[in-house]
């Protein structure tokens, strides 16, 4: 079986983040696709953190109650707790207290930050609600995950 991969159409592994996907620029999520999820997938879960940031690390974008037949998220997904369309998802909260994504906005004084895209194939339903912290959702998923893939962008 090939290896679970996680990708974008904005930027590569490793690769700077474009200013759209950021707080400098247009602040929307950037598209993100995956392949070959395991077999046993019940659920999908993502978590966007920043392990850079002087406050240790800050939680950018959770996501979860994906369907495992999900192939991807496009660019731009609502900043909703339930969204249905285009991807029916639901949302935790970031570090700022909202739902949705929120994209980099690093200090200028201090270099680039790595922004973490973790992708979490899970072997059962966590029926989580909305606006669960980032703590709460990979304790939820500590024991149920099946394969973790990430993607790294730059900020």
């Amino acid at each position: 079986m090939a290896a679970f991969r996680l990708t974008s159409a904005a930027f590569d592994n490793g690769e700077e983040i474009p200013i759209r996907h950021t707080s400098d620029g247009d602040d929307v999520s950037p598209p993100l696709s995956w392949s070959d999820v395991p077999d046993g997938t019940r659920e999908l879960a993502l978590i966007c953190d920043d392990p850079d940031a002087d406050a240790g690390v800050l939680t950018h974008w959770l996501v979860y109650g994906m369907a495992p037949g999900e192939t991807g998220l496009p660019e731009g997904i609502p900043r909703d707790a339930i969204v249905e369309e285009p991807v029916s998802l639901v949302q935790g909260l970031n570090e700022f207290d909202e739902a949705g994504y929120s994209g980099p906005l690093p200090a200028e004084d201090r270099g680039p930050h790595r922004y973490f895209f973790r992708l979490f194939a899970l072997d059962a339903e966590l029926d989580l609600p909305p606006g669960v912290g980032r703590s709460e959702l990979r304790r939820a998923a500590k024991d149920h995950t099946l394969a973790q893939v990430e993607l790294v962008g730059i900020a």
